[in-house]
């Protein structure tokens, strides 16, 4: 089965808000079904296992025998199946992430995932084959006209080839999906969704609480750390059980795949090399010291503190603007930028304004942080938010509808080719924020805001990269010394307390209940080895940015044409046009160059 990717931001999403819920937008996702007892969803689920069991009756064992021509079509049809089955998984999914503290949320998308993964296990042979497949008859398949549309898929899908294993395995690993990692990740999301944090006579949702750790008063970041160091520690048990399993049953997995390293089979979801995922990390981390260090030492003099706590991480600067910004502003803002880059990007990004595809409000229960989530192309897009108002709030507004513009303009390659690698999903998102931040710069004629955007700006690249870097670092630990055995949570603790203190530098010191702040992290539960795509990203738009910039001969129209390819093209052939190889070392170093320079601006004007 083919499941939609849910794109995640990541960092301390609030969920509480002052701003009135009814002038938030939710979503309406009847564009995929009426409701969880709606006709058309059972429908669908029993028309898709008849195809699929006729699927397999028809060509299991048999694709050596079909022409070129016959291939094309026996893939089309595996297609439509997916494509059902992934807006039936896209529905569960969303309903689920409405309200996750609902039990029959919980059973809904228990019961659908199993009934889905059952139908996909009749067509789980067709890729199997078509791997298992020698290279020559292949190939004269391929050499037929009709196939000229598949060779994207068969290329990516051929990349695991040498991972598969005997298909009575693979079907086994399929069908126990919903009773093994899928079943950690919903005990993890319900466990989140779930804790209440008791602070200043409140009792808080988790992201409700983390938001007070960018309260302008330190007291209050103080007293919240405290009340979520208190509240995790008392779960960690939980939390690092949840982290040694899902460990523990990836190093089985990739023992018997035979992956080389914890985060090789990532790399291979995202078609690129273990080679160019270190040269990136290798270039952050060398760079800590110029970029985070140097800023965060400013920070700490802007603040006059001669040392910070985690706590004053994401803590506002003196004079920072924290006047709410209304949806309708937040709105205009992004459009605006958006459409004086392009008219054609503004105007898909207004459809996800004009109808009911974002869900904004915070709510009890509901998924914390943002995604976007692509659904299936014969529907569309939609983007959660946690929405409180806040500058970064509509850089994460920027960020998620750069997700669902991609998404809607690669939609025309159909089911199996439109999904983007990770890597390359978090252009388009990055890629909008800086439009956003650019637009609004170019506005501000105040000096003094003009440096605060500037150092929020900063943060937020700080986030991106270093922060995802150092997350990075703390999976590739923790799953090594997981292969030596289990890992208690002290342990865990102090891995991710030495690669903050690396990523953040000497002026942070740390409170002991940071040690356990590693448990809220979605990512390293749902997606091991992801959050190297946001540095890939990051790194990636910044080239791109000063090509723009530069003035790029038909840069926009080459822009939106990477974002169509969707699928279809690896990093090298999209960014050739550009005249940029993120095989290159200097590649990296030019994009963490513009974030030196910004820290350049800040202390020059310090």
């Amino acid at each position: 089965m083919t499941t939609p990717i849910r794109f995640e931001k990541d960092g301390q999403q609030p969920a509480g808000t002052t701003l009135p819920a009814q002038s938030l937008p939710e979503w309406d996702l009847s564009d995929l079904y009426p409701s969880p007892t709606a006709p058309s969803l059972a429908a669908d689920l029993d028309q898709a296992e008849q195809r699929a069991k006729a699927f397999e009756a028809s060509h299991a064992g048999k694709l050596d025998a079909l022409s070129g021509a016959a291939l094309a079509a026996a893939i089309e049809t595996f297609q439509a199946i997916e494509e059902t089955l992934g807006r039936v998984m896209s529905y569960a999914q969303l309903t689920y992430a409405a309200d996750q503290e609902n039990p029959a949320s919980g059973q809904f998308y228990q019961s659908l995932s199993e009934r889905v993964t059952s139908i996909s296990s009749h067509t789980l042979f067709f890729t199997l084959e078509l791997n298992r497949m020698p290279e020559k008859p292949l190939a004269a398949k391929l050499a037929d006209p009709a196939m000229a549309r598949w060779q994207p898929f068969i290329r990516d899908l051929r990349v695991f080839a040498e991972h598969q294993l005997e298909d009575r395995l693979e079907r086994l690993l399929h069908e126990r999906e919903v009773t093994g990692p899928s079943a950690w990740h919903r005990l993890f999301d319900e466990s989140i969704a779930g804790m209440r944090i008791p602070l200043d006579g409140e009792s808080l949702t988790v992201n409700a609480a983390l938001n007070r750790l960018s309260d302008p008063d330190r007291a209050v970041r103080a007293a919240a750390a405290a009340a979520i160091g208190q509240a995790f520690t008392e779960k960690r048990a939980l939390f690092s059980l949840i982290t040694n399993t899902l460990a523990k049953d990836k190093e089985i997995i990739d023992t018997w795949r035979h992956y080389p390293r914890p985060e090789s089979s990532r790399n291979r979801a995202n078609m690129v090399e273990d080679a160019v995922v270190d040269a990136l990390v290798a270039a952050v981390r060398a760079n800590y010291a110029s970029l985070s260090h140097r800023y965060y030492s400013l920070k700490a003099r802007w603040l006059g503190l001669e040392t910070l706590q985690h706590w004053d991480r994401n803590a506002p600067l003196p004079g920072e603007d924290t006047t709410e910004i209304s949806w309708e502003s937040a709105k205009s803002r992004v459009l605006g930028a958006y459409g004086a880059f392009s008219p054609e990007l503004a105007a898909i990004g207004r459809r996800f304004f004009d109808n009911a595809w974002i869900d904004a409000p915070p709510r009890p229960g509901k998924a914390g942080g943002a995604f976007a989530h692509p659904t299936v192309p014969s529907a569309h897009p939609y983007l959660l938010l946690n929405y409180h108002g806040r500058t970064e709030d509509v850089m994460t507004l920027a960020h998620e509808l750069g997700h669902g513009v991609h998404q809607v303009l690669a939609g025309d390659q159909g089911y199996l080719l439109s999904a983007t690698p990770l890597t390359l999903a978090e252009t388009a998102s990055v890629f909008g924020e800086m439009l956003t931040f650019q637009s609004v710069l170019r506005e501000t004629t105040d000096p003094q805001k003009k440096r605060l955007l500037l150092a929020s700006k900063v943060e937020d690249m700080l986030n991106t990269v270093v922060r995802q870097t150092a997350f990075y670092q703390f999976e590739q630990r923790v799953h090594a010394e997981r292969r030596q055995g289990e890992l208690l949570p002290e342990r865990i603790g102090e891995i991710w307390r030495a690669v903050q203190t690396e990523s953040l530098g000497p002026a942070f010191t740390f409170t002991p209940e940071y040690d356990v702040f590693w448990a809220y992290v979605p990512h390293f539960i749902h997606t091991p080895f992801y959050v190297y795509a946001y540095a890939f990203g990051d790194c990636l738009v910044n080239a791109l940015y000063a090509e723009y910039q530069a003035g790029h001969p038909g840069f926009q129209a080459k822009y939106l044409a990477m974002l169509r390819a969707g699928g279809t093209l690896r990093h090298k052939e999209l960014l050739a046009p550009f005249g940029l190889d993120a095989s290159d070392p200097a590649f990296w170093a030019r994009g963490l160059s513009v974030i030196a320079g910004f820290i350049d601006q800040l202390e020059a004007q310090a």
